[in-house]
C-alpha cells in the first residue's frame, strides 16, 4: 500500500512539472502564425520578415498561415482557443482592438483571452486622392465636406477596419460629415479611386506608394502624430487644422492566455533580437511601419487603450455594432 501511494505521489508530481518541462524545451516543433487577412498582404508581410528571423533563434521553422475575414477576428478566435503552449499564435494588427470596439459578440475577449508577446511596428495611414483632384490640401477637401455634408465620400479596406474607424474620428474630430464607402480590402478602394469612383481613401502606405511613385495618386496627409519619414513633405492631419489627431496601426505577436511565462519571455527576446537586424528593420520601413518592440505588459497597456479609444469613436460616431 506505501508503495502503492508512493507511485502515484510521484505520477501527480510529474503531471504537475510537464507543462514547466515541456516550456523549458521549447520549442520542439514548428510554430504557427496565423493572421487574419489576405496572403500578401500588410499582416502576412510582417508575419513572415520577423518569423523568418525569429526561426533562427528558436531552431524551428515559423509557419504563417491566413484565416482572412471578420476583420481579422477568425484568426483571433482560433487562437483564443488554442492549446496555450506557445506553437500557435497570432500576428494581431490594429484592427485587434477595432474588434473589441465594434463587435457584439467575439467569441474572445480582446485583452484577457490572450498573453502578449510583443508589439513589432507601428505604422501610420495615408489619406490619398487622384493626382488630378481638385483638392490641393486636406485643409480644403474638409472645407468641401463642411459646406456640402455628407457629399464627400471616403473609400476603405471595410466596414469595421481600423481605415473605417480613422475616418470616422477625422470626421468627428473635424466636425465634418464624410460619406464611408466599405470595399472588399484596400485592392477594392484602391480601384475604385483610381476609376474615379471615389473622390479619396485611406489607406495603408503599402497600398498606395507604387501608384503615388506612379504619378497616379497624390497624398493629402499621414494620420500618425509624426510626418512618415518616406513622404516628408506630406503633413500630418493635425498639421492642416484638426488638432491632436493621431491615428497609427500596429502589429505584434500574441499567444493563447495561459501560456507559459518562460515561453512568452522566450518569444519576446526573439523579437527584439529579430528587430535589431537591419534587414527586418529595412524591411518594415519598406512597408511603412516603425520596428517597436515592447515587454508583454506594455504591448496589453497599449491594446486595453486602443480598444478603449475605439470605444469611444463607435459610440460617438454612432457607428451601428456588428
Amino acid at each position: 500500500m506505501l508503495r502503492r501511494n508512493v507511485l502515484i505521489a510521484l505520477g501527480a508530481g510529474s503531471l504537475g512539472l510537464a507543462p514547466h518541462v515541456g516550456a523549458q524545451t521549447y520549442p520542439e516543433r514548428p510554430i504557427k502564425i496565423l493572421q487574419g487577412f489576405a496572403p500578401g498582404g500588410n499582416a502576412d508581410a510582417i508575419a513572415r520578415a520577423v518569423g523568418q528571423e525569429m526561426s533562427k533563434g528558436l531552431g524551428q521553422a515559423m509557419v504563417v498561415e491566413a484565416q482572412a475575414g471578420a476583420g481579422g477576428t477568425i484568426a483571433a478566435t482560433t487562437v483564443a482557443k488554442a492549446k496555450p503552449d506557445g506553437y500557435t499564435l497570432l500576428l494581431a494588427t490594429g484592427g485587434h482592438a477595432v474588434a473589441g470596439a465594434l463587435y457584439n459578440n467575439l467569441a474572445y475577449r480582446t485583452v484577457q483571452d490572450f498573453e502578449m508577446v510583443s508589439t513589432i511596428t507601428y505604422f501610420p495611414f495615408l489619406i490619398v486622392v487622384p493626382a488630378n483632384s481638385k483638392f490641393a490640401n486636406l485643409s480644403a477637401l474638409l472645407a468641401a465636406a463642411k459646406a456640402n455634408p455628407e457629399q464627400i465620400s471616403y473609400g476603405t479596406a471595410g466596414i469595421g477596419s481600423t481605415h473605417h474607424l480613422a475616418g470616422e474620428l477625422l470626421a468627428s474630430m473635424s466636425k465634418t460629415q464624410l460619406l464611408h464607402v466599405p470595399y472588399k480590402g484596400d485592392a477594392g478602394s484602391l480601384t475604385a479611386l483610381l476609376a474615379g469612383d471615389i473622390p479619396m481613401i485611406i489607406a495603408p502606405p503599402t497600398a498606395v506608394m507604387a501608384n503615388i511613385k506612379a504619378g497616379k495618386l497624390r497624398a493629402l496627409a499621414a494620420t500618425g502624430a509624426q510626418r512618415w519619414p518616406v513622404l516628408p513633405d506630406v503633413p500630418t492631419v493635425a498639421e492642416q487644422g484638426v488638432a491632436n489627431y493621431d491615428v497609427r496601426s500596429w502589429a505584434g505577436l500574441m499567444a493563447p492566455a495561459g501560456t507559459p511565462a518562460v515561453v512568452i519571455d522566450r518569444l519576446n527576446a526573439e523579437v527584439q533580437k529579430a528587430l535589431l537586424v537591419p534587414a527586418v528593420k529595412a524591411r518594415l520601413e519598406d512597408m511603412g511601419g516603425e520596428a517597436r518592440g515592447s515587454t508583454p505588459e506594455e504591448m496589453k497597456n497599449m491594446v486595453a487603450s486602443q480598444t478603449q479609444k475605439w470605444i469611444q469613436v463607435v459610440s460617438e460616431a454612432k457607428i451601428p455594432k456588428q
